[in-house]
This record gives C-alpha cells, structure tokens and sequence, in this order.
C-alpha cells in the first residue's frame, strides 16, 4: 500500500507557510474582522458628497485603505481554508470573510454612479486635478466604465447579489474539494494507490500504464457520478454572466470581462484563430508520444507519461530551490537574492495533506509577504510549478514595493508572463546542462507539455467557454450532455486522429476551476507567448532584456495591460506574439523528434 497522505497537525512545520504577515493567529484575525465595520461605515459616508476632486480623492484615499483591510482579512481566511478544505472554522472565516467583502460593496456601491453622474467636461477636469493625480489612471478606467455603470440603486442592488452570484463557484469548490471521493487504485503489480485531487497528476505522469488508466477511470468515474451537479453550477455560472453583462449593456459576456481590462476581444479571437492554424503541430506532438511510448492506441491517460526510458529522477525540496536559483541568473541578483528570501521565510506551504487544496497557487495583499500553495512530489513538473508561483509572487513583490497600493494590483492579462518566464528559464538551464539524452529527452517533453498545457489546452479551454456562453445566449440549454459533447469534440479537434477518445474525457470539463473566472483562461496563452519572446531576449540579449522585463514587473496596474507589455517588448494588437510562440514550439519539437531519431 502506497504511503497515505498526513493529517496536517503531523507535518513538519519547516515545510509550511508562516502567515504571520498578516494575523499572528485567528483571534488577531477575528478582532481585524469585526474592526472592518468601523471602517465601511466611514467610507460610505462619503455618499452624496463627491461633487469636487477634493472629496472624490479623500474618498479615494478611504476607500484604498478599506480595500487593503478586506484583503488581509480575506487573504488570511482563504490560504486557511485552503490548509485543510475540510475544516469547519476555516470554512466559517472564509464565509464571513467573503460576506464582510459583498457587505463593503455593497456599502459602497453608490461611489463610482455618483462620480459618474458629473458632466463628461468636469470629470475630464477632475482627471487631470493635482489633487487626483495619485489616481489619475483610476480616473481613466472609471470614465470608461461610464457607458455601462447603472443608478446608485441599481449598482446597489446589483452589490447586494454579490453572494448569490458567487454560488456555482463555491458549489463548485465545494464538491470537488470537500466531497468528492475517488476509489483506491492498483498498479500494474497490484499494489493499491490512494487517488485525491491532489495526486491525479502525479499518477497520471507515472510509467506505470495500468497504474495511469485506473487513476483515470477511477477519476473520472467520481466526476461522472456528480455531473449534474457540476452541470447546473457551471450552467449557473454562465447565465449570471449573461445576465450581468446584459444589464450592463454590453454586447457579451466575454465583451464585458474584455473591457473592464481595456483588451479588445480581438485578442482571444485572433489567438484562437492562430492555434486552429498551428493545430498540425499538436498532431505530430501526439504522433510523437505515440511512438516513443510504442503503443497501438494512445489514450488520453498517455498525453502526461514520461517520454524518457527508465526511472524518472525525483527532487527533493531543497534541490528544487537550488535548481530554481540557477535559472533565474538572468535575472540579476537583487532578484535572486529575494526568492532566496522567500525560500528562507517561509512564504511557501510545501507538501499536500489530507484536505488540503490541490494544485497550487500564489497569493498575497499590499500589506503582507507573499504567499505560495503547492503540492511538492518531488517530479520535474512539481519543480517548475514551484518556479511558476515564485514568478507570480515576484511580480507582486516588485510591483507591491514600486506602486502606490491603488496602482500595485496588475491585471489578470499580464499575471502569467512572469511565472512562465520562470519556467522558461529553468527548462532553457536545464537543457544547457544536459548531456544525456534520456535527460535531455525528458527536458524536451518538459518545453513541449508547457506548450500542450499552456497554448493548446487553456486555448481549448477559452474555446469551450466562448462556446458555452454563445450557446447560452442563443437560449440553448446547458446540462451535462450538452456540455460534454460540447468537450468532446474540442478534444477531438485539438489532439487529432491519432488519440483515442475515451469516455471519461468529456467529463474533464467539471475539475477546471478557472471557468468559474470566466474568460481568464486565455490569458495563460497570451501570456504563455509573451513570455516565450521575453525569456528568450533575457537570454541572448543580456542587461538591456533585462532592465526592461524588471520595468514592466514593476509597473503593477498602473497603465493598461497592452500598454504595459509593449514595455517589456511585446505587442499583441496582432497575432504575431502567438505566431512566435508557435514557432518556437515546433523548434523543440524538431530538437525532440531528432533526438529520437538518433
């Protein structure tokens, strides 16, 4: 029998996150809850005074202060529920945490309709007020919003919804985090395997073929049993995105996430269109890993097996932490010098427990360090998500210690280029290094599931949901076939002939979490591609690359997402980012279809 997870109390606790940056404990928390209410009722008794840049700007200056308290408390109540999503009092703080955020919206719902009520020719004044000029670029943002902000009372009532519109979410949450249980699997040798959602992954990238294919009949199995469920909250999902962005008056939901981050819905229409394009290169991708793996069927419980023979080398912690720090030389040394910080101060919760949240993930406010969940197993993939997280937490530490707080937050369209750098780096040191060829071959597959999982697939994800919501629009109903089918053929279109298409992969669609941030996941590829072009300048271009790339991490939210990458040297008012990106992934997959050559 394999070795079961822990509880957490049994953990070494060197392995995990010191949260007293925020709360030294949960009273500390509980008493900066309960001060909260304090704060909201000041703030909103700026109601019926912003007439003038000065109250509009004290206004400002109250509300930044209530946004960075709300984000402590409901930072500190969201990694603790994510310690052990099974526990109640975690769940009970991230719920009144989350009801204390609706509260405060609600409370002050009333702000941006009444700034926005003023003539267009004084706002444009107030804009360019020295007394604004701290929240000039806040100013902007709002006189775009004017077309589609409602009555003070509308935007209230609307504030109000705020918990009910988060309920396919948490529903969602919920059962795949809380409640689903998956049957023990076996190996080829008959030895048993506990199965949880933290450890699909790592079973799936097992050389273990039958090991593999139970993991993910077993897996699936769970999801199929509840799809109606995961269903009718994604349906629910959907609808309340309808909804809202028709209320708003736009033309769409994905118009209406778009533009609240100033990026046309060109830019996902171009990126989708340039993967269709480029579709050929996954084909001979999924040809590849059907022949190095010498199988007469490739299943989709083949698309994460190793393409190297032998044993796979694990890494312990400490070797990914050194592994990390070679590859991000090219990042200079006040840079290194701060993940070593983070590696030392314990920003990051390591190992996976009984209950604790999969995948991983990097969180941090204005006020605090920043903080890193993941699932470490030792594998490469585990190491470059290490390296991933640490590329999001540097970007918020750069932008935390460059940017005013109301400027520090950068925009979910330029969150993944800094992480993916990260992995870029140390994938490109690893290979510098290799000598070997089952090393080298493994490294390759590395480069070449980076671009599978991050171009290909959250492109296919990104096309599911635009196609979820256009069906929903049209008054087509969402329910589990529909959805499914829906699944399948993407699957099929993005994989080609050569996979075969089992069952279990049409419920894949109910375990990402992302669709719940609707239209985020095309970002990943946008991003994906913008850091291929800066990784590979900060390479062979040296100080200069450099230099540039630590700007644009320091810019936080202080300018519009594509203006922001045009400083770092990358411009996506065309398809030529995600063209390059492209190009570079059939580069390593020449370099890996050679190498199996020889």
């Amino acid at each position: 029998m394999a070795e079961a997870l822990k509880e957490r109390k049994d953990m070494d606790p060197a392995y995990q996150w010191d949260l007293s940056s925020l709360y030294t404990d949960d009273a500390a928390w509980e008493t900066a809850l309960q001060g909260l209410d304090e704060c909201i009722t000041k703030t909103a008794a700026f109601e019926g005074t912003l007439t003038t840049a000065e109250a509009i700007r004290a206004y400002f200056d109250a509300s930044t202060e209530l946004g960075g308290q709300l984000s402590d408390v409901f930072s500190y109540a969201f990694m603790r529920k994510s310690e052990d999503t099974r526990q109640e009092a975690a769940q009970s703080m991230y719920s009144r945490a989350y009801a204390k955020y609706v509260q405060a919206e609600t409370a002050l719902s009333f702000a941006e309709p009444e700034i926005l009520s003023l003539p267009e020719e004084t706002l444009r004044a107030f804009t360019e007020a020295e007394v604004l000029k701290p929240y000039h670029y806040q100013m902007v943002k709002l006189l775009r919003q004017k077309p589609h902000t409602l009555s003070a009372a509308e935007e209230k009532l609307l504030a109000g919804l705020g918990e009910v519109m988060a309920v396919p979410k948490n529903v969602a949450d919920n059962l795949q985090d809380a409640d689903l249980l998956f049957d023990a699997v076996k190996d080829s040798a008959g030895e048993e395997h506990e199965l949880n959602g933290s450890n699909f992954i790592l079973l799936e990238t097992s050389q273990d073929r039958t090991l593999r294919e139970n993991a993910f009949r077993s897996f699936y199995k769970s999801y199929k049993n509840h799809i109606h469920t995961f269903a009718a909250a994604y349906a629910g999902q959907v609808k309340a995105d309808i909804a809202e962005a028709g209320m708003r008056h736009y033309e769409s939901a994905q118009a209406m996430y778009a533009f609240g981050e100033g990026v046309p819905t060109t830019v996902c229409d171009h990126l989708i269109a340039a993967v269709h394009k480029w579709m050929p290169l996954m084909y001979r991708y999924v040809a590849l890993r059907k022949k190095i793996l010498g199988v007469s069927e490739l299943h989709y419980y083949d698309l994460y097996a190793p393409l190297s023979a032998g044993v796979q080398r694990s890494y312990s912690y400490e070797e990914a932490q050194s592994m990390i720090l070679d590859a991000i030389r090219p990042l200079g040394d006040d840079y290194r010098a701060t993940v070593q910080r983070g590696f030392r101060e314990h920003w990051i919760d390591v190992y996976p427990n009984r209950g604790k949240e999969g995948g991983a993930y990097s969180n941090s406010t204005y006020r605090s360090k920043p903080y890193i969940l993941t699932n470490f197993t030792g594998t490469l993939d585990a190491v470059s998500t290490i390296a991933h997280e640490m590329g999001h937490s540097m970007h918020s530490y750069l932008s935390n210690h460059h940017q005013p707080q109301q400027s520090a937050d950068y925009t979910i369209f330029v969150a993944e280029v800094a992480s993916t750098v990260n992995e870029n780096l140390l994938v490109e040191d690893l290979l510098s290094q290799s000598g070997d060829a089952q090393e080298k071959m493994a490294l390759l597959n590395q480069y070449l599931e980076g671009f599978k999982g991050t171009v290909y697939r959250q492109t296919m994800f990104a096309e599911f949901e635009k196609r979820a919501h256009e069906m929903a629009a049209r008054g087509e109903a969402l329910h589990a076939s529909s959805l499914s089918k829906l699944y399948r053929e993407l699957i099929a279109q993005y994989f080609g002939p050569e996979l075969v298409i089992d069952e279990e992969v049409q419920y894949e669609w109910a375990r990402i979490p992302h669709f719940y941030s609707p239209f985020y996941v095309y970002k990943y590829a946008t991003s994906y591609s913008a850091a291929v072009a800066i990784s590979d300048a900060l390479l062979h271009e040296g100080e200069a690359a450099r230099k540039r790339y630590l700007a644009f991490l320091s810019l936080g939210g202080s300018m519009d997402p594509l203006e922001e990458l045009r400083h770092a040297g990358v411009d996506f008012t065309s398809p030529a980012p995600v063209e390059a990106a492209l190009r570079k992934f059939e580069e390593v997959l020449d370099a890996a279809e050679k190498l199996i050559a020889e």
